[in-house]
């Protein structure tokens, strides 16, 4: 059963897997495309840089809704202190691969609560650790020629296949790890009023 709230609920994402994370928590919400320029500013630490695109994601969304409670997220991959977007096509994504092999990657992810209403609020970071196993060409080759996520921030799909490749995932939160922190964002929800069970 959805439950129902005075305000609309919008998702600041067209992206498929952060729409199916947030129906895990059974709202009636809708999706909108933030459309902005995800480019990272010069000296910008990855930190900043994800909850700086999860504001302006949720504030260019607001816009269209009057009275919402907007949720905008964005995520990256952060190896040796370099910020590393998604691949885009499988040459990149080997590549990425290719440098994650026995070492551990930070993925962050940003995540904001936008209340139209007011304009207020609320603005968070949440860390997820992966360590990798050692992977040879081969296995890098047969796990993109399976799964293609060519649109996930480190090249795999933690909830599909690319399991396989870790050997170790330490964080609070393993929906984070997909792109939506749903034991934070319940937290933000509930202080708005909304009821979770």
């Amino acid at each position: 059963m959805t439950k129902s709230y005075h305000k609309d609920i919008v998702l600041g994402s067209t992206s498929p897997f952060r729409k199916e994370l947030l129906e895990r928590l059974q709202l009636t919400f809708i999706t909108d495309s933030p459309n902005i320029d995800e480019t990272p500013l010069t000296n910008e630490t990855p930190e900043d840089y994800v909850k700086r695109l999860s504001l302006e994601k949720a504030q260019a969304v607001a816009k269209n809704h009057p009275n919402a409670l907007i949720i905008g997220s964005d995520q990256c991959s952060v190896l040796n202190n370099s910020i590393r977007g998604k691949p885009g096509n499988h040459q990149n994504a080997v590549k990425q691969l290719t440098e994650s092999s026995g070492k551990r990657v930070s993925f962050l992810t940003g995540l904001c609560l936008y209340d139209t209403h007011d304009a207020s609020y609320q603005l968070d970071m949440i860390p997820f650790h992966v360590d990798f196993r050692t992977l040879n060409s081969k296995e890098i080759e047969s796990y993109l020629l399976q799964e293609k996520p060519y649109a996930c921030a480190g090249s795999f799909k933690s909830e599909g296949l690319g399991i396989t490749l870790f050997k170790q995932l330490n964080g609070n939160d393993p929906t984070s790890l997909v792109g939506l922190p749903l034991v934070r964002l319940s937290e933000m929800l509930r202080s708005k009023g909304l009821l979770l069970p």
